[in-house]
């Protein structure tokens, strides 16, 4: 034979030469859940917590030191700063708007930090918008509101906005916002195709953010779907997104394809926390090798096209491709 493939698979050493996909901690985003109390481990997260003001700073140093330059916060809102309408996630002196102020000033611009813009953690109802008498999603109300939240925290220091409700329009209607208030630095990464998927779990435990009343179908998309997000990849192109998100990735790595092979802008994709659990609780049983089927997953997210993975295996995994 002329052609023998296993040439390249000798030697660990030309294994690497041979690599098509390299994942680099650089491409890594660390979600981070927060609140206004003491640091509190998630049950259902093993290895993750609910982190104050002083657990933050520390969870971001850590990370920084293994190469992870870019964190994204969700908050978790007390049920009495809840209401239908989500005031509070406006609120320049609320718990993201601090936050940010507080990394910028710490780190500077050897972070990025992303910001979530939606209204589930600020709404009595749990939705990602604004809801009225009949159940109904309200879009052009909602986009309203979603507006002020970006400008809060584009004020408070953000460098990439991330909406992630999945309104119609609403990347256009922030990206003239934050132009006319003079921010037009700030990025938005659109969580373009955000599936209403059954992965989520964990992590609206997490922030005790889910809907109080019927579910998410009528704004994120069927999973059945792959050229609906083409659809919505094209829009978010046209209003301004900087970067366009797929989320779950795991199951959906069709469609980070399909939109890396149209997108003239980055791809993310994140790892949610179902994903994460799945993996966590088949490495406590000793069933997985925790390690080994991580960095397996994610490899394999960014080969189908995702330049940029949010993922709670961030640090760890950083460190894992470090020791090699």
């Amino acid at each position: 034979m002329r052609s023998r493939p296993r040439r390249n698979r000798r030697t660990a050493a030309l294994r690497g030469l041979a690599r098509e996909t390299r994942l680099d901690p650089g491409a890594l985003v660390l979600p981070v859940f927060l609140h206004d109390a003491a640091d509190e481990p998630i049950d259902a997260m093993p290895g993750c917590s609910r982190l104050g003001p002083d657990g933050l700073l520390t969870e971001v140093e850590r990370a920084l030191e293994v190469g992870v330059h870019a964190v994204v916060l969700f908050p978790r809102i007390p049920d009495d700063q809840k209401s239908r309408t989500g005031e509070e996630c406006f609120n320049e002196r609320g718990l993201i708007p601090r936050s940010v102020t507080a990394l910028k000033e710490r780190f500077g611009d050897e972070l990025v930090v992303m910001t979530d813009v939606a209204l589930d953690p600020y709404s009595s109802d749990g939705h990602d918008g604004l809801v009225d008498d009949d159940g109904r999603i309200l879009n052009d109300e909602t986009v309203d509101v979603l507006c002020r939240q970006a400008l809060a925290q584009a004020r408070a220091g953000a460098d990439v906005i991330a909406p992630s409700d999945m309104m119609d329009g609403r990347i256009g209607a922030i990206r003239d916002t934050l132009d006319d208030e003079g921010f037009t630095e700030v990025g938005l990464l659109s969580y373009t195709a955000k599936y209403a998927s059954a992965f989520y779990g964990p992590f609206r435990g997490a922030l005790d953010s889910a809907p109080r009343a019927g579910d998410k179908r009528t704004y994120q998309m069927d999973p059945a779907n792959v050229r609906e997000a083409l659809r919505e990849l094209q829009l978010d192109l046209e209003e301004g997104a900087d970067i366009v998100m797929v989320k779950p990735a795991g199951a959906y790595l069709d469609v980070i394809s399909a939109l890396a092979d149209e997108s003239d802008v980055p791809v993310a994709a994140y790892q949610v926390s179902g994903e994460y659990l799945m993996i966590k609780a088949a490495a406590a049983s000793g069933w997985l090798d925790e390690r080994a089927v991580a960095l397996e997953s994610l490899a394999c997210i960014h080969r189908a096209g995702a330049d940029v993975i949010f993922t709670y295996f961030a640090r760890d995994a950083a460190a894992w491709l470090r020791s090699g």
